[in-house]
């Protein structure tokens, strides 16, 4: 193997080219980067760098000097446009093709828009570094805004602006913030810590117009309800970035589609946001056959199947078995001081027991469970409960062996 390109100067990619290193892999490896930046952290974005506690310069993952140990072809704010996965050549743009005798895919997502108001000033979707910073340097300027959507992105965002001092106004289409993730009553606790933070909620609300000449003025609601915002952040959703393959003759559904290993292809790989692959780990209980599948967004995911796709390419190159990625999810959300953390998989259709603290006191563990077995933990307040649970996931116990557990602890 003479030449691996790795598309997505992103935490998922950074860290393929870092394992092949780390695996003995000397050769050739060209990352490909439609940003202008190295690759940089995420995170951040919608919260140290909105509330103005980060600069920008705080940002990249790895300093100058660390990248160039790496000895990569990097290459920074170009465009991959297609893929010949028969015969093993990328495209970009420019019209510049490359050989590969080995591919990993980690082009990411992108936030979904609304269909009206783009073109007006004050209205954004946040995902990279850039974004970020004209959100930052519209808050700085603005005295009130709308958060359209009350996932983490959209909390985020609306504590960011909170923290800031500014009147904060989050608009969501379901009942509560951060509904699908937490479930109905982890969810109603997360809406009683906007209030207290002093933000105005609309739930069950579904925006109909964004209203202004040419700086974004009010967001109006269906049935006629206006609320008054300088600033909009739209926090609704990603898509993965998978266009560009239409033609590449991997199969693209919701993200690249893969096999337990991340291989898309005899030696493609894919990993983070893009990604969806079966997680064995989850697939016995959790979904009605083997072959459901996953696509995680998150920036432990990231981080970890980077690295798993490319020991996995490694290990292809050499004529060895593959190894499995089956991890357990885990994420966290920092919301108004706190963090709240999460692992394996949740729903608000699972078993739901609280098991330790109190919502009251924002110090607690619960978890959930589907089809007899613990399937996910949701912590605030408490790292180590959180890492308790989760080794229980990884060892699959089951919902009554982990509810004896959690009577034992309280003991």
């Amino acid at each position: 193997m003479e030449h691996v390109v790795i598309v997505g100067a992103s935490l998922a990619g950074l860290n393929a080219a870092e394992t092949l290193r780390s695996e003995g892999y000397t050769a050739r490896i060209t990352l490909i980067g439609d940003e202008h930046e190295d690759p940089y952290d995420r995170p951040p974005l919608s919260k140290q760098l909105l509330t103005g506690e980060w600069d920008a310069d705080r940002l990249p993952l790895r300093t100058t000097d660390e990248l160039a140990d790496l000895n990569l072809d990097l290459r920074t704010g170009r465009r991959a446009t297609g893929v010949d996965s028969a015969n093993r050549v990328l495209h970009l743009d420019q019209d510049e093709s490359l050989d590969f005798d080995g591919l990993i895919i980690a082009t990411g997502a992108r936030p979904i828009s609304l269909p009206f108001g783009a073109d007006l000033d004050g209205v954004h979707t946040l995902r990279s570094r850039s974004d970020a910073l004209r959100v930052r340097s519209d808050l700085e300027a603005s005295r009130r805004v709308a958060v359209i959507g009350a996932g983490f992105i959209g909390a985020e965002v609306a504590s960011s602006a909170r923290a800031r001092g500014l009147d904060v106004t989050m608009i969501e289409a379901l009942s509560a913030p951060m509904l699908a993730p937490l479930g109905e009553e982890l969810a109603k606790w997360a809406k009683s810590l906007h209030q207290e933070a002093g933000i105005h909620m609309r739930f069950n609300a579904r925006v109909a117009d964004l209203l202004g000449d040419r700086r974004v003025e009010a967001v109006v609601l269906e049935y006629g309800s206006r609320i008054e915002a300088d600033t909009v952040v739209v926090g609704i959703g990603v898509r993965p970035n998978v266009e560009w393959l239409a033609d590449s003759g991997l199969t693209i559904g919701d993200g690249v589609i893969c096999d337990q290993y991340c291989r898309a292809a005899p030696m493609i790989y894919a990993a983070g946001d893009v990604a969806r692959w079966p997680n064995g780990l989850f697939a016995h209980f959790r979904y009605a056959s083997p072959q459901r599948t996953m696509r995680i967004e998150h920036w432990t995911n990231a981080v970890e199947q980077g690295m798993a796709a490319a020991r996995n390419l490694i290990l292809e190159s050499r004529g060895k078995p593959l190894e499995a990625f089956a991890p357990v999810p885990y994420f966290w959300s920092d919301q108004h001081g706190l963090s709240i953390m999460a692992s394996g998989i949740t729903s608000p259709r699972d078993e739901f027991r609280l098991v330790h603290g109190s919502l009251d006191a924002n110090r607690f563990a619960a978890i959930y469970g589907l089809r007899g077995h613990l399937t996910g933990v949701v912590a605030v307040g408490w790292p180590r409960m959180l890492r308790r649970y989760q080794a229980l996931i990884r060892d699959q116990v089951t919902w009554e062996e982990a509810l004896a557990t959690a009577e034992e602890i309280e003991r």
